[in-house]
């Protein structure tokens, strides 16, 4: 049987459109903004480098690309690099940000609900953002 972990699909609506937002949000320079879980951010010999809650990470961004993703991909110092699929989605004259959050092995409930928590946090920070500049 297939190992597959649990997962939560947020999303929050923003009242702009779909391209304008990717256009800001696919820069990682952008992401401390309004991504408080990435904390400070820096571009050290090529390669992104987040000073995070739960330490130093290494993040990967996908590609500028036409169809709205903002993957990305976080290693910590020790363990597993984590996949964080995020999207951009047209929704008439705005757009939907839809981030996929899977529990890590051996996360707690109560540990991924307050990671979903943040998340919304930070999604609902990018919305503000995205509709008041």
């Amino acid at each position: 049987m297939p190992d597959i972990n649990e997962s939560r699909h947020l999303s929050v609506s923003i009242a702009r459109s779909a391209g304008s937002v990717y256009d800001f949000l696919s820069e990682p320079a952008n992401f401390p903004q309004w991504a408080s879980g990435l904390g400070s951010l820096h571009l050290i010999d090529g390669q992104w480098m987040a000073e995070t809650p739960d330490g130093p990470m290494r993040i990967r961004f996908s590609a500028r690309n036409a169809f709205g993703v903002l993957d990305h991909w976080v290693a910590p110092q020790n363990g597993a690099v984590i996949y964080i699929p995020f999207r951009v989605v047209a929704n008439g004259d705005g757009c939907e940000l839809i981030f996929t959050l899977f529990r890590q092995p051996g996360m707690t409930q109560e540990k991924f609900s307050a990671d979903a928590d943040w998340v919304m946090r930070d999604l609902n920070n990018a919305k503000q953002l995205m509709e008041t500049t």
